[in-house]
């Protein structure tokens, strides 16, 4: 049975002790969808993904790479990274838009969390500049889709 691996042999919280592990390529890859009424999905592609804010989807990228490189500052046990890689992509399917989020670092843990921190702030940017036009935008379902190196690969 997996075991949580941020609590010692007391039920305290702590850092996971990577001291040991091999430096190996992480990869992860997480996504999130913002799901826009159809008016406003309309309204937004009529403007380019332009608001009075400023270019949407750019900014929601930048900002999803400023939250993935400082992840470590947000989660608690989660170990500072020299990120290596950092890629966010916005497409619409249909009225929704998607954000996916690939990080990769050579280190000694992996990058699930830079991936969903950063696939989260750029779905909370798009919230933020659209929200002018509608409070029922609603951030969903965000997930990791893929990792790989270390321990085990998912997806």
């Amino acid at each position: 049975m997996a075991t949580f691996t941020h609590v010692d042999s007391s039920s305290r919280p702590t850092m996971v002790d990577v001291g040991d592990k091999v430096v190996t390529k992480r990869t992860a890859t997480a996504q999130t969808r913002v799901r826009f009424p159809s008016d406003v999905a309309e309204a937004l592609r009529s403007q380019q993904f332009n608001t009075s804010k400023g270019p949407v989807f750019q900014t929601a990228i930048i900002a999803g790479t400023m939250a993935a490189k400082r992840t470590h500052d947000l989660i608690p046990f989660c170990h500072p990274l020299g990120i290596e890689k950092c890629k966010l992509e916005i497409d619409m399917e249909g009225d929704d838009a998607v954000i996916r989020c690939t990080v990769s670092v050579h280190h000694k843990t992996g990058v699930e969390m830079e991936a969903l921190t950063g696939a989260s702030v750029a779905a909370l940017t798009v919230y933020d500049m659209c929200k002018a036009l509608s409070h029922d935008i609603v951030i969903a379902e965000t997930r990791l889709v893929e990792k790989r190196g270390g321990k085990s690969d998912v997806g």
